[in-house]
């Protein structure tokens, strides 16, 4: 049977992670624990060769690995994620009391697959505001929400097809209301062991809790939530640990927000990757003032997001001549009108880089009479002017409750990213 630990490994990272906020403490303690340092952006930076940092902001973080030569001579070599996936985000004022019955208000985040969440056990998890400007990490434990679907015998027409009113039908289940009973916000206080109106505020989403688990016949696949995008960045700080330090700075970002169009001060359309990038060649380049663009143009991105496999049922929904399949190895992801960054240039590279590391390479374009989804990789393209690629592992059930992944992928996308990163 081939070697699933790296997969077991993905599953226990997605288990730590269900928000971004946990996703960034969990990568956080893995670079820690490989010997990266933290570094505040209030604080001035003193960088050298071979040093190790990472940066948090918010639900976001970039860690690197400084080269022995200075950006301006060697470049850099970046790989891109994104911590979030689609879920629900909880109102600020989330009591909602109807029916006899206390539900707790959320919005939908994304474009998610909203029926696949109905009667899963559910509960909240994210970051609270405490008064005086703290933060926590809270995950409520046990399942206290659930989406429950209408009895067919109260709605026949759902054979004819289920449409969900988000405001209406999308509003999870608390408990009973009786007057007395704790509700969400108590339940946040007591989970973090402060007074309930010391609870000021609160950025939380709903999130399954059941473990990701092997499955398939053999084992050999990864059922998990939040796969997309976890999956990348799990491998793409695998991979930066476990890279070789070269001539070139070596960059990893895992921004938030990617499922919402990436406007925000962490995500890849605000500046956080350009605020470092410009800092690390202003510390290690200090006096060339060409060298930022010096830089970038000798440097690749590779945007790591997940494609679509082949679906044993629905094949006739992808391109004939581009057609994934689950343990095949990384995906090179090309869209004629720039949904996706990668070239003729780019692809070729990171080909090259597959090849060298024995990794084989699928291909994904979308059918011409379908939309296709976009990631990170032209966004971030569009700002820094880096060279860009589009790449992922396979998975099924895209923005589902639960994705399908093959962890026989994992190996493979770790080593395509180590041999982009040493390159």
């Amino acid at each position: 049977m081939p070697d699933l630990s790296l997969g077991d490994d993905l599953r226990a990272f997605v288990d730590a992670s269900p928000s971004p906020s946990h996703a960034v403490a969990e990568l956080a303690r893995r670079l820690g624990t490989a010997g990266f340092t933290e570094l505040a952006e209030a604080d001035r930076w003193e960088l050298a060769p071979g040093g190790q940092h990472f940066v948090v902001r918010h639900g976001s973080l970039i860690a690197f690995r400084v080269g022995s030569a200075s950006p301006a001579e060697a470049g850099l070599r970046l790989v891109g994620a994104h911590t979030d996936s689609p879920t629900f985000k909880v109102r600020p004022r989330e009591d909602v009391r109807q029916a006899g019955y206390r539900l707790v208000g959320v919005e939908p985040y994304g474009g998610g697959l909203w029926h696949t969440w109905l009667d899963r056990e559910l509960t909240v998890a994210g970051r609270v505001a405490l008064r005086g400007g703290a933060t926590a990490l809270v995950r409520l434990p046990g399942a206290p929400l659930r989406l429950p679907s209408l009895a067919i015998h109260l709605d026949r027409g759902v054979r004819d097809g289920l449409k969900l009113d988000p405001q209406r039908e999308l509003v999870p289940v608390w408990c009973q209301d009786l007057g007395t009973e704790p509700g969400l916000r108590e339940a946040l206080a007591a989970a973090v062991g402060a007074a309930v109106q010391d609870v000021v505020g609160h950025d939380l989403v709903l999130t399954d809790t059941q473990p990701a688990a092997r499955t398939g016949a053999d084992g050999s696949w990864v059922a998990a939530p939040r796969l997309d995008n976890l999956a990348s960045c799990h491998a793409g700080a695998t991979a930066l640990i476990a890279a070789a330090a070269t001539r070139r700075t070596q960059l990893l970002v895992a921004n938030d927000h990617e499922e919402v169009g990436s406007g925000s001060m962490s995500g890849a359309r605000g500046s956080f990757l350009e605020d470092v990038v410009r800092r690390l060649v202003a510390v290690l380049d200090a006096g060339d003032p060409q060298a930022l663009p010096r830089a970038l143009a000798q440097s690749r991105l590779v945007s790591a997001d997940m494609a679509h496999a082949l679906h044993p049922t629905r094949s006739d929904r992808h391109e004939p001549g581009h057609q994934p399949q689950l343990g095949g190895g990384p995906v090179l992801k090309v869209n004629a009108n720039q949904a996706y960054a990668t070239d003729a240039v780019t692809s070729g590279w990171f080909a090259d880089r597959c090849a060298e590391a024995s990794v084989p390479v699928q291909w994904f374009v979308t059918r011409a009479d379908l939309p296709c989804g976009s990631t990170i990789g032209p966004l971030t393209a569009t700002r820094l002017g880096v060279a860009t690629v589009d790449v992922g592992a396979p998975m099924l059930a895209m923005h589902s409750v639960r994705e399908l992944a093959s962890a026989l992928d994992v190996p493979l996308m770790v080593g395509a990213l180590t041999a982009c990163f040493t390159d």
